[in-house]
């Protein structure tokens, strides 16, 4: 699976857990979106950490970018809220500065 693949996968799983916890501590959700929403955040760690950067910072520096323009992702899918220029920009900006970080010459 390609680094990017990865951190598509992570971004789900982040996304997803960090609702399910949201659901439950707001009162919308019953305990199993806990259970849920650990797991899925144990899966995150999991796919984060397949990254092929040397260090760990650089590896979340990077899917940083990959995990903004995933939120923005969510929040047109999911909360059904069209992100505006400004986010799209500055989801733009993110990505390409976590591209920059993960696969710039070292």
């Amino acid at each position: 699976m390609t680094t990017l693949l990865w951190y598509l996968a992570a971004a789900v799983l982040e996304l997803g857990g960090c609702a399910a916890v949201w659901h439950w501590w707001r009162g919308h959700g019953s305990l199993p979106w806990l259970a849920v929403g650990i797991a899925a955040l144990a899966g995150f760690a999991l796919c984060l950490a397949q990254s092929p950067a040397a260090a760990p910072g650089r590896a979340f520096a990077a899917y940083a970018g990959v995990y903004l323009v995933g939120a923005l992702g969510w929040l047109a899918l999911v909360d059904r809220v069209r992100p505006d220029r400004w986010d799209l920009l500055g989801g733009s900006l993110t990505l390409a500065g976590a591209l920059i970080i993960l696969f710039g010459r070292r």
